[in-house]
């Protein structure tokens, strides 16, 4: 029998380290299964019994450079579940702002003490001339220290297992430019290389907070009902099992998925099915964990235990989502496997092999130590994170939030883009389309009967009424002797006369569904709108048709987004077919699926993602969060969307404005095209002073000149996107 065991990992923050754990404790004798849940920080090893050690695996952890510590201690410690210590929650930030005050404070003082401001930039040619002041060289390699205090051991590790990755080449950038002199190009690398692992670690963390939000979703407690003597007991709902009978009243979070047996209400289920409507709930009727309860007090039989309800299985998916997706990998990061190294050995063979068929020693030695400075990569090292960085800071000025550099060159590759309706395409309430007077009544009479009616209630549909007759500047006052009809509507008295409002059910009771009614409340509800009839002793007076309103320009960006090379446009939504396929006639959308769980919703968008690469999900509420996750990348509607949903996306649309989108794609392809830029002219620079530097032509001086200037350029060339 396997036996499992759990692990917090301080430092986890993406598929970096997670391959550098793979390498270590996967390769442990009697390890059978690792997996890992990045939001959690959270490592599970399955192992035969008695074959690993628990020493062993917390020394396998340290040999990749991280630390580890058992669940139950991590958790005793108020350490899981997002409780971090200081260190580990603002360590990365300390050290970043103390490396880059450093930095700031370092070449001031070279500026002050030695020469000026050009003198602090091209200081420190050749070995052993020192053209740094001694304080400006200790403040630098504080800089140094405080920018690669979280990189060191996980450089380290990668030597040791032979796996060079970006922290080794961030390392040796920064070691080689301090061996030649250079302190302010060395604790500049440091500095900019910590900002890029900060804005990771954000990420990250902002996400692992999502699942707190989500699970606050559901309340705690349940009001079970004991079926010996009918008392009720608020029990956790953990402790909750199937088949119990649970209270829930007016106003509040259903606790547990189950069935209605006893009463009669409108649950608003938006938070797990996206359905912008309230939806009646009756006897049989399935309900939702998460969902409100909007009217009405009624009993439900769970069907499903806490662990297991669809609110649930939603946070399940959303962390083994994240849990799956690595962070893009940085075409820098893999160029370096090859590159430094290779970089060594050509400065070893120019230094060696020369001299041994009868050349200078001296004068190759040099010629290669002009090879390994204009080969250090810093230039390429920075040209990435700096241009990653203005591009976040310009899409932040125009209201776009994006949580980290692979979120910001995803754009510019997609192919498909998924609309969640409900508060995305459509504004997300319900308000009045048309008012439809029959038998000799006015629009304004009609109005102004509706609103009496709904004068108390606080049901969305009658707040949609009220908003109307208001914004039409109807005169009305409450309906007096009113009387609710369970489920159906409302009557009362207006003016000495009785007149009700209901659905086209009620009016079919009363038997008044004549020809014209039938047709027009038909018509309306094909074209996807809720239909309230308004009536009395005598006839229909008239019908309001209410529904979700269209965002105003949701077609135009459809239309832009093709233009922008988007191939296939699709809507998503667990409203029914009628009002999806209105909606998409509205604005254009050729595809749309209807009626979705939010696992459906999953199935569909993976099912696009198994067409192409590149899908991008945009939605609002929680029930989108899975979606969201499964995509290549998940868009949130900020001003209107949920927290929780905010949180688990890869971006948010901070002004709510879908215009948003198509600027989106054009920065993200601006970007990366002066990422391409920064690389090509560092690398074409590079190569040309390494034939400079082998013929004998380049300088020790115009190397450091090269590389520095090469550094100064791409930072300024990254630096454009700002405007």
């Amino acid at each position: 029998m396997s036996e499992t065991r759990r692990y917090r990992i301080r430092g986890l923050d993406c598929a970096e380290e997670v391959a550098a754990l793979r390498k270590t404790v996967g390769t442990l004798p009697g390890t059978s299964q690792l997996d890992f849940d990045i939001l959690s920080a959270k490592m599970t090893v399955t192992v035969e019994p008695g074959a690993v050690e628990e020493e062993d695996v917390l020394a396998a952890v340290r040999e990749a450079g991280l630390e580890a510590l058992p669940w139950s201690e991590a958790r005793q410690e108020g350490e899981a579940a997002g409780h971090q210590g200081f260190w580990e929650r603002r360590g990365r930030l300390t050290m970043c702002i103390a490396s880059g005050v450093l930095l700031v404070v370092g070449f001031v003082a070279h500026a002050v003490l030695h020469g000026g401001i050009v003198d602090a930039f091209v200081a420190g040619e050749g070995i052993g001339q020192h053209y740094f002041p001694l304080l400006s060289i200790l403040l630098y390699i504080g800089s140094m220290i405080a920018g690669g205090l979280h990189v060191l051991p996980k450089a380290w590790a990668s030597v040791r297992t032979l796996r060079l990755d970006m922290n080794f080449l961030m390392v040796t950038a920064m070691c080689g430019a301090a061996i030649i002199g250079q302190w302010f190009e060395a604790s500049t690398v440091a500095f900019l290389f910590s900002v890029a692992l900060l804005l990771e670690s954000w990420t990250v963390e902002r996400a692992r907070r999502a699942i707190g939000a989500l699970m606050d979703l559901a309340p705690k407690m349940a009001r079970c009902i004991c079926p010996c003597h009918g008392d009720i007991e608020e029990r956790p709902i953990a402790d909750v099992p199937v088949g119990t009978t649970v209270l829930v009243r007016p106003g509040e979070k259903i606790p547990l998925d189950g069935v209605v047996i006893e009463g009669r209400t409108s649950v608003n289920q938006a938070p797990i099915t996206g359905e912008s409507a309230p939806v009646v709930k009756e006897t049989d009727s399935p309900i939702f964990a998460g969902s409100i309860n909007n009217e009405g007090a009624f009993k439900l039989k769970t069907t499903k235990v806490a662990e297991d309800t669809t609110l649930a299985r939603i946070i399940r998916m959303v962390e083994e989502s994240r849990s799956r997706r690595a962070p893009y990998e940085q075409w820098v990061e893999k160029f370096a496997r090859y590159y430094t190294p290779a970089m060594m050995a050509a400065a070893v063979v120019v230094a060696v092999i020369p001299p041994l068929l009868g050349g200078a020693w001296s004068a190759w030695a040099y010629r290669a130590l002009v090879l390994l400075v204009i080969a250090c990569p810093c230039a390429l090292v920075i040209s990435t994170p700096v241009t990653i960085v203005a591009g976040l800071t310009a899409a932040a000025h125009a209201g776009v939030l994006i949580k980290g550099g692979a979120y910001l060159e995803a754009p510019a590759h997609l192919e498909v883009v998924a609309f969640d309706k409900t508060g995305t395409i459509t504004r997300g309430h319900p308000v009045v389309q048309e008012v439809c007077p029959l038998n000799g009544h006015t629009p304004q009479e009609l109005l102004a009967r509706a609103a009496a009616l709904e004068a108390s209630s606080e049901h969305p549909l009658a707040r949609a009424i009220r908003d109307k007759a208001q914004s039409e500047r109807v005169v009305f006052a409450t309906a007096q002797d009113f009387l609710a009809i369970k489920g159906k509507g409302a009557e009362g008295t207006i003016d000495g006369r009785r007149f009700w409002i209901g659905s086209h059910r009620l009016v079919a009771e009363k038997g008044m569904d004549a020809a014209e009614v039938h047709a027009w409340a038909e018509q309306l509800e094909d074209a996807g709108h809720s239909v309230v009839a308004i009536g009395n002793d005598q006839h229909v007076c008239g019908l309001i048709s209410i529904a979700d309103e269209v965002k105003p320009g949701a077609d135009a960006v459809i239309r832009e987004l093709r233009t922008a090379g988007i191939k296939r446009v699709v809507m998503l939504t667990g409203d029914n077919e009628g009002t999806a396929r209105a909606v998409a006639q509205a604005t254009g959308v050729s595809e749309f699926k209807a009626e979705l769980l939010p696992e459906d919703k999953v199935r569909a968008v993976k099912a696009l993602a198994g067409e192409s690469d590149h899908v991008m999900m945009v939605g609002d509420g929680v029930n989108d969060a899975p979606a969201m996750s499964a995509a290549t990348l998940g868009v949130a509607m900020g001003a209107a969307g949920t927290d929780a949903a905010i949180e688990t996306a890869d971006i948010a649309l901070m002004s709510d404005d879908l215009a948003r989108l198509p600027w989106l794609i054009r920065h993200s392809r601006r970007t990366l095209a002066v990422i391409r830029q920064n690389i090509w002219f560092a690398l074409g620079l590079k190569a040309i002073f390494m034939v400079l530097a082998v013929a004998g032509v380049a300088t020790l001086w115009m190397a450091i000149a090269a590389d520095t200037g090469a550094s100064l350029l791409v930072i300024f060339n990254g630096l454009r996107l700002l405007k």
